[in-house]
């Protein structure tokens, strides 16, 4: 009888362990996509417990005569599909400022917004890198000239070194 109770505890314990995910405690790396401009960011992810982590991103433009930068931070909740698969979701905002210098324009000013987020994500075992795709809808205020309209679907491509 005793056995089978150990096996019990042994199979549960088991159970229990193979459903843990393993979320890296810091993430470092880019995020490469297109939402009017801002195609480069240079992402960084810090794990707050096994299933919630923060992340901020710094976004810059320098293009058709429009200077501009957006810091965003998002909280993203994880869960593990799969092995090294994850997916997420999040919430957050962020603060931009943009220039604009041609012939006819030269303006500058600043914007905040709000964004969700989802995405999927692949954490490799042999090497410490991490692969993601997600998609963050942006609502933005007091963007004025900068952009022609108030919402921004940004889709992109992450790789961060792990550690």
């Amino acid at each position: 009888m005793k056995k089978i109770i150990l096996s019990a505890f042994m199979l549960m314990g088991l159970a229990f362990s193979t459903q843990a995910q393993e979320i890296s405690k810091n993430a470092l790396g880019l995020r490469l996509g297109d939402n009017d401009g801002f195609g480069g960011e240079i992402s960084y992810q810090r794990g707050l417990s096994d299933n919630n982590r923060l992340e901020l991103d710094l976004g810059w433009r320098n293009s058709n005569n429009v200077d501009a930068f957006k810091l965003t931070g998002i909280y993203q909740w994880v869960w593990n599909i799969d092995g090294g698969f994850n997916w997420y979701a999040g919430v957050g905002g962020g603060l931009g400022s943009w220039s604009i210098d041609n012939n006819a324009i030269d303006d500058s000013g600043t914007f905040a917004f709000v964004a969700g987020n989802l995405g999927i994500e692949y954490g490799f075992d042999e090497v410490p890198i991490q692969l993601s795709l997600d998609i963050r809808p942006e609502l933005y205020f007091n963007s004025d000239d900068f952009r022609n309209d108030n919402f921004g679907p940004d889709i992109a491509l992450g790789i961060r070194y792990q550690f």
